[in-house]
C-alpha cells in the first residue's frame, strides 16, 4: 500500500519534502500543503525519492501545466506550480542559503526580477536519437531521470519558431542515411537569424547535404556543423547569413556572439539583470571598475558606456576575442579584456591588476572563492556587484565577503532567469 503524506515544504529542487516515520522524503510533483499518495522509488540511508501518484488535497497555487509533455521531459520541473509562487519560492532558496551558509542577512530583500515565462529560451542542447521502438528520430530534452529522449513534438519554453521545429527536426533525422551518428543539436536565437549547430560524429554524405540545405532553406534557419571539439564548429549552409547578435537597447549596444558562445538563455531577463546589476554598480566617468568572469562583455560594455575605465578578464581566450571584438563594434576604447584564470587567483595576482573602486563578479556555478579571498584588505574595491547562477555558492563567498574581508550585503534578490525550473538567478550588493 502507497504512504500518504503531508508536503511540509519545498526544497531548493522544487521537490516537495515530506516524512515517513521521521525519515526525509523529496516528492516529486507535489506541492507545499498538500496531501498526496507517493510511492517510493529510491530509498537512501538518510532520505527517501518519491514520486506523488494522487494529490488528495491541492495547493491553492497548484495549476494546470501548459506543456502536454510535463512529468515526462526533464527541462522543467514547476509549471504546475503559479508562477509567481515559483518565484517566490526562488526568493526563499537564495535568503535561506545567505542565511544556513553565508551566516549572514541583507539590508534589503531587492523585488524579484520577472519576465515572459512561456517562449522565453533562445538556447538549448537538444539531444538527437534514432529509435526504431519510436518509429524513427527524435529531437527532444531528455526524460526525467533518464537518458532516453522525451518523445516531444513542440516545446513551451523554446521560442516558438524553435518549438515548430522539433517535429520538422524529427523528420529530417528520418531522411538522413547518418541518422544514428547525429548525437545533438544545439539551438542558438539570434535577433536576425536562428542557428542550428548539428554534431556529427561523421561527415555528411552527399545525398544527406542537399537535404539539409533544402532543410535550412525551406525554415529559413542557418545550418552549422561541429565534428569535434568547440574550435571545430563552422558554418554549414546557407554560406552568408546575417551574424547571431543581441541588443542591450538601454545602453545602446549590439553584442554579435557565435553559436556556441555563452550567452543567457532569456534575453528579457538579461536585459533586465544587466539594467539592475547597473543600477546596483552605479558606474561614475573616470572610475576604474573590473568586470571578472566577463565573457563577451554582456556587463563590461554597458559600465564602459557609463565613461568609466573598465578591465573585464575570462578564462576563455575565444571569448576574451569576441569581448575585443564587441568593444570594437561598439566603438568603446574604454573597455579592455585579458585572459587570466580567475580560479586561481591570488592576492599578490590581484594586487598586480591594479587598484579598482568598484567590482562586477559574474561567475559559474562554482563561485569565485578564490578571488573574494585574493581582494585586499585596505584601500579595497568600495561597492562589488556579485552576479549568481548559485545560490549556494554565492553564500558561501559572502560569508568571506562579510565577515573576512569587512564588507556588509547591502541587497540581495533572485531574477527568474529560467521560469518553471528550479534554477536560481540572483544579484548581491556588497559595500565597504
Amino acid at each position: 500500500m502507497n504512504p500518504i503524506v503531508d508536503i511540509l515544504s519545498l526544497d531548493h529542487e522544487g521537490h516537495g519534502v515530506a516524512r515517513i516515520d521521521g525519515k526525509v522524503t523529496f516528492v516529486d510533483g507535489a506541492l507545499a500543503g498538500e496531501r498526496a499518495e507517493i510511492a517510493v522509488y529510491r530509498e537512501h540511508a538518510k532520505y527517501n525519492s518519491a514520486n506523488a501518484i494522487a494529490i488528495l488535497k491541492a495547493s491553492a497555487q497548484r495549476t494546470e501545466p501548459r506543456c502536454k509533455y510535463f512529468g515526462r521531459c526533464g527541462g522543467c520541473s514547476m509549471q504546475h506550480l503559479e508562477a509567481s509562487a515559483q518565484v517566490a519560492a526562488k526568493q526563499r532558496v537564495l535568503e535561506d542559503n545567505l542565511a544556513r551558509i553565508g551566516k549572514v542577512k541583507p539590508d534589503v530583500m531587492l523585488p524579484a526580477l520577472h519576465g515572459p515565462s512561456w517562449g522565453y529560451r533562445t538556447r538549448a542542447r537538444l539531444s538527437a536519437r534514432w529509435v526504431d521502438k519510436k518509429g524513427g528520430g527524435l529531437v527532444g530534452f531528455r526524460e526525467k531521470r533518464s537518458s532516453f529522449i522525451t518523445d516531444m513534438a513542440s516545446c513551451e519554453i523554446l521560442t516558438p519558431d524553435v518549438s515548430a521545429l522539433i517535429q520538422p527536426l524529427r523528420d529530417l533525422i528520418n531522411e538522413l542515411s547518418n541518422a544514428d551518428r547525429i548525437p545533438q543539436i544545439e539551438v542558438a536565437v539570434g535577433e536576425h537569424v536562428t542557428v542550428l549547430v548539428f554534431r556529427l560524429l561523421e561527415p555528411w554524405a552527399d545525398g544527406d547535404a542537399a537535404t539539409v540545405r533544402a532543410f535550412a532553406d525551406r525554415h529559413h534557419v542557418q545550418i552549422w556543423e561541429q565534428s569535434k571539439g568547440p574550435d571545430t564548429v563552422r558554418p554549414f549552409w546557407p554560406d552568408i547569413a546575417p551574424e547571431l547578435s543581441y541588443s542591450l537597447p538601454e545602453f545602446g549596444l549590439v553584442m554579435p556572439f557565435k553559436p556556441t558562445d555563452f550567452t543567457q538563455v532569456n534575453t528579457a531577463m538579461n536585459r533586465a539583470l544587466v539594467s539592475r546589476a547597473l543600477r546596483l554598480l552605479n558606474p561614475q566617468p573616470g572610475e576604474h571598475i573590473a568586470d571578472l568572469f566577463c565573457g563577451l562583455g554582456n556587463f563590461t560594455l554597458p559600465i564602459a558606456r557609463s565613461g568609466a575605465e573598465v578591465l573585464g578578464i575570462e578564462g576563455s581566450t575565444e571569448l576574451v576575442a569576441r569581448a575585443r571584438e564587441n568593444a570594437l563594434h561598439n566603438d568603446l576604447a574604454n573597455a579592455r579584456f585579458a585572459v587570466d584564470d580567475l580560479f586561481e587567483m591570488t592576492p599578490e595576482k590581484f594586487a598586480a591588476l591594479g587598484r579598482f573602486d568598484k567590482l562586477l563578479i559574474d561567475p559559474p556555478r562554482s563561485g569565485a572563492i578564490e578571488l573574494v579571498k585574493s581582494l585586499p584588505e585596505s584601500d579595497a574595491p568600495q561597492r562589488i556587484v556579485y552576479v549568481s547562477c548559485d545560490p549556494a555558492t554565492l553564500a558561501r563567498d559572502a560569508e568571506i565577503l562579510v565577515h573576512i574581508k569587512g564588507y556588509r550585503l547591502e541587497a540581495a534578490g533572485v531574477a527568474n532567469m529560467f521560469p518553471h525550473t528550479a534554477h536560481v538567478e540572483s544579484i548581491a550588493l556588497f559595500t565597504r
